[in-house]
Protein backbone atom coordinates (compact mmCIF):
# COMPACT_ATOMS: atom_id res chain seq x y z
CA UNK A 1 0.00 0.00 0.00
CA UNK A 2 1.62 3.48 -1.05
CA UNK A 3 1.32 5.68 2.46
CA UNK A 4 2.73 8.79 0.82
CA UNK A 5 -0.93 10.76 1.85
CA UNK A 6 -0.14 9.37 5.68
CA UNK A 7 3.47 10.57 5.15
CA UNK A 8 2.65 14.14 3.90
CA UNK A 9 -0.13 14.37 6.54
CA UNK A 10 2.98 13.75 9.13
CA UNK A 11 4.81 15.68 7.55
CA UNK A 12 2.50 18.57 7.51
CA UNK A 13 1.39 18.37 10.90
CA UNK A 14 4.17 17.19 13.12
CA UNK A 15 6.83 19.68 11.20
CA UNK A 16 10.45 18.42 10.85
CA UNK A 17 13.50 19.28 13.20
CA UNK A 18 17.00 18.25 12.88
CA UNK A 19 18.07 18.05 16.25
CA UNK A 20 16.37 15.69 19.20
CA UNK A 21 14.15 17.91 21.47
CA UNK A 22 11.31 17.21 24.19
CA UNK A 23 7.48 17.04 22.46
CA UNK A 24 4.69 17.87 24.80
CA UNK A 25 4.29 14.50 25.93
CA UNK A 26 8.13 15.18 27.37
CA UNK A 27 9.42 12.39 25.05
CA UNK A 28 12.57 12.92 23.16
CA UNK A 29 11.65 12.85 19.70
CA UNK A 30 13.16 13.67 15.92
CA UNK A 31 12.64 14.61 12.58
CA UNK A 32 8.83 14.15 11.73
CA UNK A 33 7.97 13.03 15.27
CA UNK A 34 9.61 9.99 14.99
CA UNK A 35 10.35 9.07 19.11
CA UNK A 36 12.16 5.24 17.69
CA UNK A 37 14.67 4.56 15.34
CA UNK A 38 14.10 1.64 12.88
CA UNK A 39 16.18 -0.97 15.26
CA UNK A 40 14.06 0.30 17.77
CA UNK A 41 16.03 2.39 19.69
CA UNK A 42 14.50 5.36 21.52
CA UNK A 43 15.66 8.41 20.37
CA UNK A 44 17.44 10.08 22.95
CA UNK A 45 18.56 13.99 23.22
CA UNK A 46 22.37 13.71 22.89
CA UNK A 47 21.60 11.88 19.33
CA UNK A 48 23.09 13.21 16.15
CA UNK A 49 21.24 15.64 13.97
CA UNK A 50 19.25 14.10 11.19
CA UNK A 51 18.75 15.30 7.59
CA UNK A 52 15.27 15.47 6.36
CA UNK A 53 16.08 13.14 3.59
CA UNK A 54 17.02 10.63 7.05
CA UNK A 55 13.98 11.44 8.56
CA UNK A 56 11.65 10.78 5.70
CA UNK A 57 13.53 6.88 5.53
CA UNK A 58 12.35 6.45 9.25
CA UNK A 59 8.75 7.96 8.74
CA UNK A 60 8.43 6.13 6.35
CA UNK A 61 9.82 2.77 7.66
CA UNK A 62 7.42 3.64 10.93
CA UNK A 63 4.26 3.66 8.94
CA UNK A 64 4.82 0.62 6.76
CA UNK A 65 6.51 -1.61 9.41
CA UNK A 66 4.67 -0.56 12.80
CA UNK A 67 1.56 2.00 12.06
CA UNK A 68 0.25 0.46 8.80
CA UNK A 69 0.11 -3.44 10.32
CA UNK A 70 -1.75 -1.53 13.73
CA UNK A 71 -4.37 -0.23 11.57
CA UNK A 72 -4.80 -2.97 9.39
CA UNK A 73 -5.17 -5.42 12.48
CA UNK A 74 -8.16 -3.41 14.04
CA UNK A 75 -9.71 -2.24 10.55
CA UNK A 76 -8.77 -5.08 8.25
CA UNK A 77 -11.71 -3.12 5.69
CA UNK A 78 -9.05 0.06 5.11
CA UNK A 79 -6.76 -2.85 3.46
CA UNK A 80 -8.89 -2.24 -0.21
CA UNK A 81 -9.27 1.56 -0.09
CA UNK A 82 -5.70 3.57 0.13
CA UNK A 83 -7.06 7.33 0.66
CA UNK A 84 -9.17 5.94 3.76
CA UNK A 85 -6.08 3.43 5.04
CA UNK A 86 -4.11 6.75 4.98
CA UNK A 87 -6.10 8.90 6.95
CA UNK A 88 -6.49 6.27 9.87
CA UNK A 89 -2.37 5.43 9.84
CA UNK A 90 -2.06 9.49 10.24
CA UNK A 91 -4.57 8.95 13.05
CA UNK A 92 -2.31 5.89 14.52
CA UNK A 93 0.69 7.80 14.01
CA UNK A 94 -0.64 11.01 16.00
CA UNK A 95 -1.65 8.99 18.73
CA UNK A 96 -1.00 5.63 18.81
CA UNK A 97 -2.35 2.22 17.60
CA UNK A 98 -3.79 2.06 20.65
CA UNK A 99 -5.83 4.49 20.36
CA UNK A 100 -7.42 3.15 17.12
CA UNK A 101 -7.35 -0.24 19.06
CA UNK A 102 -9.72 0.66 21.63
CA UNK A 103 -11.76 3.46 20.10
CA UNK A 104 -15.75 4.19 18.94
CA UNK A 105 -13.92 5.11 16.06
CA UNK A 106 -12.58 1.47 15.28
CA UNK A 107 -16.50 -0.33 15.50
CA UNK A 108 -17.33 2.59 12.90
CA UNK A 109 -15.05 2.10 10.41
CA UNK A 110 -15.59 -1.79 10.70
CA UNK A 111 -19.36 -0.90 9.81
CA UNK A 112 -18.06 1.52 7.06
CA UNK A 113 -20.09 4.39 8.67
CA UNK A 114 -17.88 6.73 7.43
CA UNK A 115 -19.87 9.58 8.13
CA UNK A 116 -19.67 8.22 12.17
CA UNK A 117 -15.86 7.56 11.95
CA UNK A 118 -15.47 11.27 11.03
CA UNK A 119 -17.65 12.35 13.82
CA UNK A 120 -15.46 10.23 15.67
CA UNK A 121 -11.98 11.64 14.78
CA UNK A 122 -12.95 15.06 15.53
CA UNK A 123 -13.42 14.14 19.14
CA UNK A 124 -9.49 13.92 19.41
CA UNK A 125 -8.94 17.54 18.52
CA UNK A 126 -7.88 18.47 22.31
CA UNK A 127 -4.51 18.38 23.98
CA UNK A 128 -4.91 19.42 28.25
CA UNK A 129 -8.34 20.28 27.74
CA UNK A 130 -8.59 22.68 25.29
CA UNK A 131 -9.23 22.16 21.07
CA UNK A 132 -5.68 22.90 19.49
CA UNK A 133 -6.01 24.99 16.18
CA UNK A 134 -3.34 21.82 14.63
CA UNK A 135 -5.14 19.03 15.90
CA UNK A 136 -8.36 20.46 14.50
CA UNK A 137 -6.88 20.86 11.16
CA UNK A 138 -5.08 17.03 11.38
CA UNK A 139 -8.43 15.70 11.92
CA UNK A 140 -10.08 17.59 9.43
CA UNK A 141 -7.36 16.81 6.64
CA UNK A 142 -8.36 12.62 7.89
CA UNK A 143 -11.83 13.49 7.30
CA UNK A 144 -11.20 14.80 3.85
CA UNK A 145 -9.78 11.32 2.76
CA UNK A 146 -12.68 9.47 4.43
CA UNK A 147 -15.31 10.99 1.70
Amino acid sequence: MNLELAASLCKQFEGFRSKPYLCPANVATIGYGSTYYADGRKVTLSDPLMSQEEAHILLMAELEHTYLPGVLRNCLILATDERKCNAIVDFAYNLGVGRVQTSTLKRKINAQDWEGAQEQLMLWTKGGGKVLPGLLKRRKAECLLLN
